[in-house]
């Protein structure tokens, strides 16, 4: 797969702020506009960014027209989720694109974002898997740095420490995933990923250690786990065990599902609901490296 990268932002380039899903606050909105200010990026509110609608930012039809007013706007050069939580999916099916796919620009977050991220994966786009304005004061600086970084059209090579639990090998492919419950809830959707000689990243937040057994054999049911040519696995927290346990760790799970296939498999990458949440371009093409005492990913 050959998906086209937006342009990269420059200095004094505007990012429009939205929460397509679940409310946030006021200071946590200001943060994240500071945070653009000080990179040199200016921003714009959507209509009901701190809105709130029982749960969510505004009602389905508010939190619709905010993001179409992103992907429409003719000034901005970003659309930066500020928060996931529930309710991208609410309003996936009526949005429309075609000023996006006429001018391209960078989508940024994670978690429930990754709706979002599989969306436009499947019209032909790369976008950014990284931190959100609510995870800006407890993100690391790395975190922060690596998306200012991919912003602005540097690349840099991840250089990790290994996890004794590491398959090693070498391999090169489209980088997909994000958020394992949300790949497993687009399985049947027609924006599913591609899996197709792919490299999966997923991570994960509060699950019970049997609903990710669960999600992983929906993966290797529908025959994504035989079609991917390595795994990077992201931050799996907060997972929950039962009464009477599970009876494996998360890494012993997720290999068993990898026994009879010995691609790259890479542990502890730092991303996902995590203050080292460092950023992916999801869609681009990359090489993982998982060796004895190292493991590198980097872009091609």
């Amino acid at each position: 797969m050959n998906l086209i990268a937006p342009p990269h932002l420059k200095k004094g380039d505007l990012v429009y702020l939205c929460a397509p899903a679940k409310a946030i606050e006021e200071n946590e909105v200001l943060a994240a506009e500071n945070w653009l200010a000080s990179i040199g990026l200016q921003s714009i509110r959507s209509k009901h960014l701190t809105g709130r609608h029982h749960y969510f930012s505004g009602s389905e039809n508010e939190r619709l027209s905010d993001l179409q007013e992103g992907i429409d706007h003719p000034e901005a050069k970003a659309i930066w989720c500020v928060r996931g939580g529930y309710g991208c999916v609410q309003i996936l099916d009526g949005l429309q694109w075609a000023q996006l796919i006429r001018e391209p620009k960078w989508l940024i977050g994670f978690s429930d974002i990754c709706v979002l991220h599989h969306k436009i994966q499947s019209l032909g786009f790369q976008s950014i898997h990284g931190t959100m304005g609510l995870n800006i004061p407890s993100n690391s600086e790395a975190a922060k740095t690596r998306l200012s970084d991919l912003l602005f059209g540097q690349k840099a090579t991840f250089e990790l420490n290994p996890s004794p639990f590491n398959q090693t090998g070498q391999t090169s492919g489209t980088l997909i995933g994000g958020n394992l419950s949300i790949i497993y809830s687009m399985l049947s959707s027609p924006d599913t990923y591609d899996f197709r000689d792919a490299i999966l990243f997923i991570e994960d937040l509060a699950e019970h250690l049997y609903h990710i057994d669960r999600m992983m054999h929906a993966l290797r049911r529908q025959g994504a786990l035989a079609q991917i040519k390595g795994l990077i696995v992201g931050g799996m927290t907060d997972l929950e065990d039962t009464d009477v346990p599970f009876g494996q760790s998360i890494e012993e799970l997720i290999l068993a599902h990898f026994s009879y296939r010995k691609i790259p498999i890479c542990f502890d990458f730092p991303a996902g609901h995590i203050a080292d949440n460092q950023a992916l371009i999801l869609g681009a093409t990359v090489t993982l490296e998982v060796r004895d005492k190292q493991t590198i990913l980097s872009y091609l």
